[in-house]
């Protein structure tokens, strides 16, 4: 299978798509989502889903949400053997480009500390740590830094 990623192409993701995004959580973290967590926020509106998917396989998604004027990154997962190709950048780019579109004023997002290949490209598009919240993650008890972007 190819994994360039000018091979894949973008989607807007709804329940139908819920099965193969818990195989990306699955496959990206020990402590993931469920399901129902998943089709709940999109039935009730909470938040967005975007994927990628190579050769009709989805291989990376982004879920945010978008609350008055504020857009918040709640996850962005890409299967392991497709990183570092440019993947996440893209649903990055496309997730800000609307968040802008539609107003956003800020965007926010938290991110483990261990997790250096996302806090690079977080803060290449220029967001900048404003808090830590101690032993967040279930997981690793690691903590989770957090980050903001001014969209203005």
């Amino acid at each position: 299978m190819n994994t360039d990623p000018k091979i894949g192409t973008f989607e807007n993701l709804g329940p139908e798509s819920v099965r193969e995004v818990m195989e990306i959580e699955r496959a990206c973290f020990a402590y993931h989502w469920t399901e129902e967590q998943f089709l709940l926020g999109l039935e009730r509106g909470a938040y967005f889903i975007v994927g990628w998917r190579c050769h009709g396989v989805l291989v990376a998604y982004l879920a945010f949400s978008m609350i008055a004027d504020e857009m918040e990154i709640l996850n962005l997962a890409v299967l392991p053997e497709f990183r570092r190709r440019g993947i996440a950048r893209r649903l990055l780019d496309a997730v800000l480009h609307i968040s802008r579109r539609r107003g956003m004023k800020k965007g926010f997002l938290d991110v483990k500390e261990s997790n250096i290949p996302a806090i690079s490209l977080y803060e290449d598009y220029g967001f900048v740590q404003v808090g830590r919240r101690k032993r967040y993650y279930p997981d690793t008890k690691e903590d989770a830094l957090l980050y903001a972007l001014d969209f203005d």
